[in-house]
């Protein structure tokens, strides 16, 4: 079986998830006896996850990439060519998380299903996604970067505001 790079960080993403989802619903039921998980994202006992210098690094550069190419992308006049290129960075910069950041257990599989939205949205923006507009990916982006910064300790990201 031949695997490409993107397709191997895709199954190390939801084989770390799906492992982390499952320890998580032990633990949570456990604890709480409550019988049932959800795989939302959550806080870290109401304080956002810590980050380390990769993950800031990866995320802050796509967040200024999504900024620099917003009024395009609202003005409908972010070409095909554009988009391919962001959505190249998107999964370039996911990888380099993947392979960089050293988070705990809980915050990595929290990180994770950020990943897995913006890998969704680079699909989306690079015309993998049959019937979805390539704007509609730089919208599940731009969501994943609003996440980020909602639940993960970065106090060098700004949010874009759009």
């Amino acid at each position: 079986m031949n695997l490409t790079p993107r397709t191997a960080i895709l199954a190390l993403i939801l084989g770390a998830s799906s492992l982390s989802f499952a320890y998580a619903s032990l633990a949570s039921e456990a604890a709480h006896q409550h019988g049932s998980s959800t795989h939302a994202l959550q806080l870290n006992a109401g304080e956002k996850w810590a980050t380390d210098a990769p993950l800031r690094k990866a995320m802050g550069a796509l967040n200024g990439a999504m900024q620099t190419s917003l009024p395009a992308i609202h003005d409908n006049q972010l070409g095909d060519a554009q988009y391919d290129q962001l959505a190249a960075q998107i999964n370039d910069e996911a990888a380099y998380m993947v392979k960089h950041c050293k988070l705990a257990p809980e915050a990595d599989a929290q990180l994770h299903l950020v990943i897995a939205e913006l890998l969704a949205g680079a699909d989306s923006m690079a015309g993998k996604t049959p019937g979805e507009a390539r704007r509609n990916g730089a919208v599940k982006v731009l969501g994943a970067l609003q996440t980020y910064a909602k639940y993960f300790a970065d106090t060098s990201f700004d949010t874009i505001e759009h």
